[in-house]
């Protein structure tokens, strides 16, 4: 083998390991949360997170939940009462406010959230829809414990018309 021939197949190599570098680099294992679960090897380059993005309809009830949740939560985390008030009476049916009175009167917590406190973050997951309803899970965390309310709208007007614990 000559000395020349044996430079090229260095060459490869290096070449070879820095592809498998970039390659593992570059594909992500992400978990239903985000994380990825484990470091980046340390020789490789961080890659660019996509940045987030929330979309929706107005048409769709379970936007209007996704909607509710997060502008509710934000208006009593700031301890705007007011606007509390009037995100429940624009995405609220009236029986379900009653309701949540009784409850709220009954439990001396906030019905919407059921707690008397406000999450630190929340997440809104489809469970579908079906006889006449759309239906969603509200995953709250509180610190290092989750609650889940369970959501209904109406398709046809839109409003949240159940929550459940």
């Amino acid at each position: 083998m000559s000395k020349h021939s044996a430079k090229r197949t260095t060459s490869l190599t290096l070449t070879a390991a820095a592809v498998l570098t970039l390659t593992l680099a570059l594909v992500p294992s992400a978990s239903a949360d985000g994380s990825t679960g484990q470091q980046a090897p340390a020789a490789a380059a961080p890659a660019a997170a996509p940045a987030p993005s929330v979309s929706g309809s107005p048409e769709a009830a379970f936007t209007r939940i996704a909607d509710f949740y997060g502008s509710y939560i934000d208006a009593v985390y700031d301890g705007d009462g007011p606007t509390a008030d009037r995100l429940r009476a624009f995405y609220l049916s009236e029986p379900l406010r009653a309701e949540l009175r009784e409850w709220e009167e009954k439990n001396h917590a906030d019905g919407v959230l059921r707690a008397q406190n406000v999450p630190l973050r929340w997440k809104v997951t489809s469970t579908g829809s079906g006889t006449g309803r759309t239906g969603a899970t509200v995953t709250l965390t509180w610190g290092s414990d989750t609650t889940e309310v369970h959501v209904q709208a109406d398709p046809a007007t839109r409003k949240i018309v159940s929550i459940r614990d």
